[in-house]
């Protein structure tokens, strides 16, 4: 009997272990998850819920693949642009895992302001860092570090981010206009966008060319496209009620 239940007992962490490889634990909600009132962003199918910066649903390089959103971006005869989510949030917890090629540069936008007279997601949302730490900027700037308030503010608390084509867990909270990112569990930023300080950083910033640059507190998620590839999974979001 209790080399039977040895063997079952490999058999289910076998089991277990297959299913987390082939993707089939990714992307979904637990039941706990939805009574929390989490939805998910990406079905680990399809595009559905983001369309592209100022385009619509155009043939792009973003594409579902394997249980991953994934930019390539040597993609041709498709668009490259970033990508946005279709609804627009405030304050919320967003959740999301991402892994970047080497030497990648990528980030996630918040706030974004989708206007057909601002050219770009960046024109207008701050962003969450994403880059590999052999891109030449993550030695010779840490304002450009992974999880940082991309240059605004170096990793408050230093964090290093897993290595190329390893997953890691990114996470951004907004409620009433203050922000903090998380990288791996750790904050890494927190800043509040309604106050002076956060308008005296952009006027001192090469962010201050742009009108709409951080003004506002409730706008589309971007995901950036760039020279290099980039892939996100359980993209998931739970709004928050303003307090």
């Amino acid at each position: 009997m209790l080399k039977i239940q040895t063997w079952a007992l490999v058999l289910s962490v076998t089991l277990l272990w297959a299913c987390s490889e082939s993707g089939e634990q990714n992307n979904r909600l637990t039941q706990e998850e939805q009574k929390e009132g989490w939805k998910l962003l990406f079905d680990g199918k399809s595009l559905q819920n983001w369309h592209l910066y100022n385009q619509g649903d155009k043939p792009s390089a973003w594409k579902a693949e394997n249980g991953e959103l994934v930019y390539r971006s040597d993609s041709a005869r498709v668009e490259h642009e970033d990508l946005v989510s279709d609804k627009e949030y405030e304050n919320y917890d967003f959740r999301f895992e991402w892994k970047i090629s080497e030497e990648g540069n990528s980030g996630v936008f918040i706030n974004v302001v989708e206007r057909k007279d601002i050219p770009t997601a960046w024109s207008s949302g701050p962003e969450y860092q994403l880059l590999d730490s052999l891109h030449p900027d993550y030695a010779i700037n840490l304002k450009k570090r992974p999880g940082c308030l991309y240059n605004f503010s170096e990793q408050k608390n230093p964090v290093p981010a897993r290595p190329a084509g390893e997953w890691n867990q990114g996470r951004i909270v907004q409620q009433n206009g203050k922000v903090q990112f998380y990288l791996n569990g750790i904050l890494t930023a927190e800043q509040d966008l309604t106050g002076d300080t956060w308008k005296e950083m952009v006027a001192a910033s090469g962010f201050n060319y742009f009108p709409d640059f951080g003004k506002v507190t409730k706008g589309r998620i971007g995901l950036q496209k760039w020279y290099k590839s980039v892939s996100f999974r359980n993209l998931k979001i739970k709004e928050l009620q303003a307090t």
